[in-house]
């Protein structure tokens, strides 16, 4: 029990504390102002409120300024969110993703964005290329490949098949988590997710609750819907699913495999300024020639400029025809790089610039 002299001590502190809070909302407010600022005068230029570069030297600068003093897991998730609340103050976003809301995909819009903008979610990748080239939303967000079960075709096929360009990368992680209303495993009746979350954490499963019958549904996300108003119901779905729908974790974390992550492009239509860790995508179809690949491959080695990806993918209705997606370490105004893809044009029967953008941290 606290004493009276206890209580005046943290009274103290909790009043120090309101009093910082209200110099924060305060100092907050004057960035906001500032943030306007700057959006008149980007819009003057037609720039984008969007500065992927800048937002991450802005970050950088905040974590050598804390000196490791506050948890930076923590500020990257503060100013992560201060920073897109000012952005929206500029012009509001709307970002089309692969949904539905809690999937991966949201997710990962998310931690690139924060949460200020507009979230569409689309029901499949075309529609997403569809909305971001017809100027529907200002940005999409889609999976382009999986550390283990590999690259996404459909991806691959509307980067060929639609003006747009790729502006942004992030790698999410993908966890799966047990949730339902209680957060007790004993109340789960059945347990419902989509076939490859139940497929991904079927080991698990077995040992943990093998008298527990499964059923598969269309989404992550549906299944969590489905919890959220049966308490005998369990899913297998997303930590946003958890928060989005107040269900509790039964066990974390329950995916067989670790290391499962998943690379996403962000789509737009003006590509970033170089930050000096950028990557390149190219588009490209070779000649039907002996050692095409490798003259391909030569003048980069040359040049110093690391292949980091290299995906073929038939072209429709010419068969045995392939375009090859690409992706290369640099920016396109770096000089190597703008050099390199001029000597590689000359052997490639069509060659498309898709973008060039900061490089996502790797999980």
């Amino acid at each position: 029990m606290m004493d009276e002299k206890q209580f005046k001590e943290l009274k103290k502190f909790r009043d120090r504390i309101d009093a910082i809070d209200k110099e924060l909302v305060h100092l907050l407010q004057e960035r906001m102002k500032m943030a306007l600022e700057i959006g008149k005068r980007k819009a003057v230029t037609a720039m984008q409120p969007l500065d992927v570069a800048r937002e991450r030297e802005v970050i950088n600068n905040i974590l050598a300024f804390n000196g490791g003093v506050f948890p930076e897991d923590g500020l990257r998730v503060i100013f992560g969110e201060i920073i897109s609340a000012c952005r929206n103050v500029q012009r509001p976003a709307r970002v089309g993703f692969l949904g539905p809301e809690t999937t991966f995909t949201h997710m990962a819009a998310s931690k690139f964005f924060g949460s200020a903008p507009e979230f569409i979610p689309q029901g499949n990748i075309t529609e997403v290329f569809e909305e971001v080239e017809r100027r529907r939303v200002d940005f999409g967000v889609i999976p382009i490949e999986n550390s283990v079960e590999g690259t996404v075709a459909l991806t691959l096929d509307g980067l060929c098949d639609y003006k747009v360009k790729v502006c942004g990368e992030v790698y999410l992680p993908i966890s799966h988590d047990l949730i339902n209303q209680s957060g007790r495993r004993d109340d789960i009746k059945k347990i419902l997710s989509h076939p490859h979350a139940l497929a991904q954490c079927r080991m698990w499963l077995k040992k943990h609750l093998p008298a527990v019958p499964t059923e598969e549904v269309v989404s992550t996300a549906h299944a969590a819907r489905w919890a959220a108003v049966d308490s005998g119901i369990a899913a297998i779905a997303s930590p946003l699913a958890a928060r989005m729908y107040n269900l509790n974790v039964v066990a974390k974390s329950i995916e067989d495999f670790a290391g499962n992550t998943t690379r996403f492009l962000v789509l737009g239509h003006n590509c970033p300024a170089r930050t000096g860790r950028d990557k390149t995508s190219l588009l490209l179809s070779l000649e039907d020639k002996p050692g095409s690949l490798f003259r391909l491959l030569e003048p980069l080695a040359e040049k110093g400029i690391n292949l980091t990806k290299i995906q073929s993918r038939p072209v429709k209705d010419e068969p045995w025809r392939y375009l090859f997606y690409v992706d290369i370490a640099g920016h396109i105004d770096d000089e190597k790089v703008k050099e390199g893809i001029e000597i590689i044009r000359k052997g490639c029967t069509f060659l498309e610039w898709l973008g060039s953008y900061p490089m996502g941290e790797k999980i």
